[in-house]
């Protein structure tokens, strides 16, 4: 007996405006959230130095904040690092620069003096200069990859799927974001990776669902465009939701067991794969839909002389009553 069934019979084109109705709630909360709170920029964009201790018992951070501000350090951050026991500095890069190559071993000692047993785990620089550059390259990746992929699905399908799927990622993109920015989590270099793989993801989904609808649209004599949709939504659900959720059973598991160092990766992973999963059914064909699809638009141009293409019958369940 197979766990999902392949017959399903779910309106969801019927429930287009609810899911538009939620898209726009999740991304004025998004938008009101990069708005208002910003980004928690990770040391790969605002440049300075990261130094991570480890304590032999479990320090007050307070007591840790006044060590630093008795050395004369300003502007910095504390925050535990995957137990209490695991320390992180943050430092900007202006007082890195000015402490020179020694500023871990300072750091060190400044700490030392409120507390015996103190390790160094790792030492990170990253100069301003840098952090701009890296900050540049990872916005001009994402509008390269959106770029693309509009030519792409223009080429293959249709302008109106390009469109669609387009829209489906800027969506899954900005709400994204916008869940890093409402959590705090931390955005590096690894979250912009994280990024890119999820507009993968969901460019993969729409195509799925977007080539099963054109087969549709040529095969099919009967059936209006939000009929076909619901149609190929339906014929392609048991392959989406088996993709997801085992992608996403993997992406939990490093989420919890993972470590700290990938913490922020997993997260924008395991966001991503469920709003793209819901794009690409709500938002990518009723993108589609409302830019005019139709028939016309997918059939193919057929030469004379050449025979027509078989057809069929739309089946009942899913025809308009």
């Amino acid at each position: 007996m197979d766990i999902i069934r392949n017959d399903t019979k779910i309106d969801f084109m019927g429930r287009r405006k609810i899911a538009l109705l939620f898209s726009a709630v999740l991304i004025l909360v998004s938008i009101g959230s990069l708005v208002t709170r910003g980004l928690e920029f990770g040391l790969d964009f605002t440049g300075g130095t990261l130094i991570e201790v480890n304590y032999p018992e479990a320090p007050d951070l307070g007591d840790v904040r006044g060590a630093l501000d008795l050395a004369g350090y300003t502007d910095y951050t504390v925050q535990t690092f995957g137990t209490s026991r695991d320390i992180v500095v943050r430092l900007p890069a202006d007082q890195a620069a000015e402490a020179g190559a020694d500023i871990s071993t300072q750091v060190l000692d400044a700490l030392s003096e409120s507390a015996a047993g103190i390790e160094m785990r790792r030492v990170e620089f990253v100069g301003p200069q840098v952090g701009e550059e890296l900050a540049e390259q990872g916005g001009l990746a994402m509008l390269y990859a959106l770029a693309g992929i509009l030519l792409y699905v223009s080429f293959r399908f249709q302008w109106r799927f390009a469109v669609g799927a387009v829209a489906a990622l800027v969506h899954d993109v900005l709400i994204v974001v916008g869940m890093i920015s409402l959590f705090r989590i931390n955005f590096d270099l690894t979250v912009v990776a994280a990024l890119l793989a999820v507009v993968g993801y969901s460019l993969n989904d729409t195509i799925v669902v977007y080539d099963r609808l054109r087969e549709n649209f040529r095969i099919k004599r009967k059936g209006t465009a939000i009929e076909l949709t619901n149609l190929s939504i339906n014929q392609m659900l048991s392959r989406t939701v088996m993709t997801s959720m085992t992608t996403l059973l993997v992406l939990i598991a490093l989420f919890y067991f993972g470590g700290e160092i990938i913490h922020a990766f997993a997260y924008t992973l395991i966001v991503g794969v469920i709003v793209g999963t819901y794009s690409s059914i709500f938002v990518a064909s009723n993108a589609a839909i409302l830019l005019g699809v139709s028939k016309q638009d997918l059939m193919p141009v057929v030469k004379e002389g050449e025979d027509q293409p078989d057809t069929e019958v739309l089946p009942a369940r899913f025809r308009n009553n």
